[in-house]
């Protein structure tokens, strides 16, 4: 468990390389990697996000790519494409960006909804079909999208069962005033400072020791009801889904284990709900409550179970 610990601490010293002061959103997305999810970063132009996102991968010692998601981009441009080889007299596979293990998706509500449903089906699948043949994408394969909050112009919303294909979506936030400072002044904080501290074959580990994190029933059935709260709400039209509520429990087991634990408290719950809930829920009018008022109105309406 300990090792654990320090290879992930070993990630996250690394990033502060370059990202300072976000330890928070790199664990939670470390935590989308360790129980299989995929991360959806949504912040204002500027704040670092993508930056962040490749920083991030390069501390994994493994294949990564970036796809800039733009209005004309086609399915093919991600997906690939099959090609006639004149040579061979036959059809030749020629593999998008989307075959890798890491996957960046900059500005995803840029490109149209074609483009986004069939980059969210190889999410889903972690298998793409081109011409009637299907094509294995990695066991690790992970996506980390950014957008644009929806109010810009020229973005295209995400359908709800598309946002659902996310584990979390994070903001960066601002930088604090120091660490704005240390950036303005100049410090070298470069990519070419970021080395691989972590591979594969420790990621695999990981993950498996993840889903050995115990999480007790009653601790199970405290999550479900944060998760079927949502769904009786009178401010919400649409709550989490049952994919929502797997995405749930494996996001708290990486998450404890994170944080060199090999059981899920209430603790972990309370803090992710709001990371796993708020892009999977279609509220109705809400009047002068905010989206954060109404899940810390459902965190407070749910006992939390108390160890005997």
């Amino acid at each position: 468990m300990q090792e654990s610990v320090e290879k992930i601490n070993l990630i996250i010293n690394e990033v502060k390389k370059v990202v300072l002061g976000k330890d928070d959103v790199v664990k939670l997305t470390l935590t989308c990697l360790l129980s299989g999810g995929h991360a959806l970063f949504e912040d204002v132009p500027g704040t670092g996000k993508t930056m962040l996102v490749k920083t991030l991968a390069k501390t994994i010692q493994t294949d990564f790519s970036r796809i800039q998601a733009t209005p004309d981009l086609l399915p093919s441009d991600i997906l690939g494409v099959s090609i006639f080889d004149v040579t061979e007299q036959r059809f030749v596979f020629h593999p998008g960006p989307i075959f890798t293990t890491i996957c960046l998706v900059d500005e995803i509500n840029r490109t149209t909804p074609k483009t986004q449903a069939a980059l969210l089906e190889a999410m889903a699948e972690k298998r793409v079909t081109i011409d009637n043949d299907t094509y294995q994408l990695p066991d690790s394969f992970f996506v980390l999208a950014t957008q644009n909050p929806i109010d810009y112009e020229g973005t295209y919303h995400l359908p709800e069962a598309q946002l659902d294909r996310f584990m979390m979506k994070l903001q960066i936030g601002y930088p604090s005033f120091n660490d704005e400072l240390s950036l303005i002044m100049g410090s070298d904080r470069s990519l070419i400072n970021v080395q691989p501290v972590i591979n594969l074959e420790d990621i695999a580990i990981l993950k498996e020791m993840a889903s050995n994190v115990v999480i007790t029933e009653s601790i199970a059935s405290y999550a479900l009801e944060l998760v079927t709260a949502t769904r009786k709400h009178p401010a919400i039209e649409l709550g989490i889904s049952p994919r929502g509520s797997e995405d749930f429990i494996k996001s708290a087991k990486a998450f404890a284990l994170i944080n060199g634990r090999d059981f899920v408290l209430p603790d972990d719950l309370q803090y992710l709900f709001p990371y796993i809930a708020s892009h999977r829920l279609k509220f109705k009018h809400l009047g002068t409550k905010k989206q954060e008022n109404i899940l810390q109105e459902i965190l407070e309406k749910i006992d939390i179970p108390v160890k005997r």
